[in-house]
């Protein structure tokens, strides 16, 4: 492994992507315009047409001796287990596209061998780059919201194509699961699920969880890849009021409590909380992946930055299973500590 100055524009990082699909193509595009970065070659055992944004070459290893800082790795997830514990064996450090691995066994794995090696070793949990969610985060953290009572998520759309080796609670879910335990910085201590299978593939489509998080905070989450719109929203409810996120669009609405009593006594009856103001905020909008991939660029440089780790990661996917075990047992599922 290389070792390289702590400044950015002294001597660039050299980067490769493993895997050329659709996630694999758009970090190429951002890895082969960010600043501090030369992305060296994309690894695909096929060729492909149209923009590649960087040399093809037909295998790890073959991109590995042309001497790579670090890699990204966006294999189908049954093969994130070989292809990283590679990368760790050769010193290479890894963003790998989430979920970390198919089980967490495999995610524990990865998890110890780059820990060992004191390599940058990071999940590509998107949502956390999402500048609605970011901007949520920052609120809460300022108070703004008061005590949080309730994180409720929904993330629905079309089938994708792309996916093969896991259900819609590793691919999808996944996203939901990370992004809660991240905005109220505390982890799952049990979760509720029911799953179904409409579709005729081997792997669940839909699924609704109920968990509970450390404090007691109570979260929900509707996942499907079952409907002909796509939605992508979280909900954090509080003393306050509560922040409604469109991940889709990067618009975050806080929506107060009222202060002011109702005179109409069947709608404040009705209503339980009086409405108050209702905000959408004005926030800056960067693309999420490109924030993603400096981040984690600046931790590969030894800077400050707010990577997803592989622990983190390791937990998401503890928590995943989990809820495919309750599904499976139709009962709550306690989660233990990874």
């Amino acid at each position: 492994m290389r070792l390289r100055p702590l400044e950015l524009g002294v001597a660039d990082l050299r980067a490769g992507v493993i895997g050329l699909g659709v996630m694999g193509r758009n970090h190429a595009r951002i890895l082969s315009s960010l600043d501090g970065v030369t992305l060296v070659g994309i690894v695909d055992p096929i060729e492909i047409e149209g923009e590649h944004h960087g040399q093809l070459v037909r295998s790890t290893e073959e991109l590995l001796a042309q001497g790579v800082d670090y890699c990204f790795v966006a294999v189908p997830t049954l093969l994130h287990k070989e292809v990283g514990l590679l990368l760790a064996s050769s010193g290479v450090h890894a963003l790998v596209e989430k979920p970390l691995a198919v089980n967490a066994a495999s995610a524990m794995a990865l998890t110890e061998a780059f820990e060992s090696a004191g390599l940058v070793g990071a999940v590509g949990h998107i949502e956390r780059y999402n500048p609605a969610l970011q901007e949520a985060r920052k609120r809460i953290e300022a108070g703004e919201l008061g005590h949080m009572y309730q994180v409720v998520t929904r993330r629905q759309g079309p089938f994708p194509a792309r996916i093969a080796d896991v259900g819609v609670v590793k691919d999808l879910a996944t996203h939901d699961i990370d992004l809660t335990a991240w905005i109220t910085q505390q982890p799952y201590v049990s979760v509720a699920a029911r799953t179904a299978h409409r579709t005729g593939r081997e792997h669940e489509d839909l699924v609704t969880v109920v968990g509970e998080l450390a404090s007691g905070l109570v979260t929900g989450h509707t996942v499907n890849w079952l409907s002909p719109f796509k939605e992508r929203r979280t909900v954090i409810s509080g003393e306050r009021g509560a922040l409604v996120a469109d991940t889709l669009t990067a618009d975050l609405t806080f929506y107060a409590n009222g202060s002011v009593e109702s005179e109409w006594e069947d709608m404040a009856l009705f209503r339980g909380v009086s409405e108050g103001d209702v905000v959408r905020f004005a926030i800056p909008k960067p693309e999420p992946l490109r924030s993603e991939h400096e981040a984690f660029r600046d931790a590969v440089l030894g800077l400050n930055s707010n990577i997803v780790t592989m622990r983190e990661g390791l937990a998401t996917v503890a928590v995943a299973e989990a809820i495919l075990e309750s599904a499976t047992k139709g009962q709550a599922v306690t989660i233990a500590r990874v």
